[in-house]
């Protein structure tokens, strides 16, 4: 397109592309970190169990006089693994919320584009939002 002025200027359609993969590139990456946030999650959340079930099954014992006192400081490592444990799953799940905060945002920012945009001709490419909550 030229213009009285010499200024010319790109085909919309080619606009339209060049945002689609940059919010395509931005979205995978989002996604990506949510996977790892995930994965890191889900391995505590199976280390919590077990320590809670060991820490269970050596009160019980001690209770039951077929463990030592002396297993009171297994105890106490145990117990104060497990209260970090909790605090770290639940800092990974706003973590993981505000992950799937900022990929729906990226939704929005491409919806707001394709209704201002008249002229936007590209289908969006959402390969990376294929699948999300």
């Amino acid at each position: 397109m030229a213009s009285i002025f010499g200024f010319r200027s790109r085909n919309p359609a080619r606009d339209r592309q060049t945002d689609v993969a940059r919010l395509d590139r931005l979205a995978k990456l989002f996604e990506q970190i949510a996977a790892e946030i995930e994965a890191e999650k889900t391995g505590l959340e199976s280390r919590y169990r077990k320590e809670a079930t060991n820490a269970a099954f050596l009160v019980e014992a001690m209770e039951n006089g077929s463990a030592s006192d002396r297993r009171s400081s297994e105890v106490s490592a145990l117990t104060q693994s497990i209260l970090n444990s909790e605090r770290r799953i639940a800092a990974l799940s706003r973590q993981g919320g505000r992950m799937r905060e900022l990929r729906h945002s990226l939704d929005v920012v491409f919806d707001e584009n394709t209704t201002t945009d008249p002229a936007a001709t590209v289908e969006p490419v959402r390969q990376a939002g294929a699948g999300r909550n």
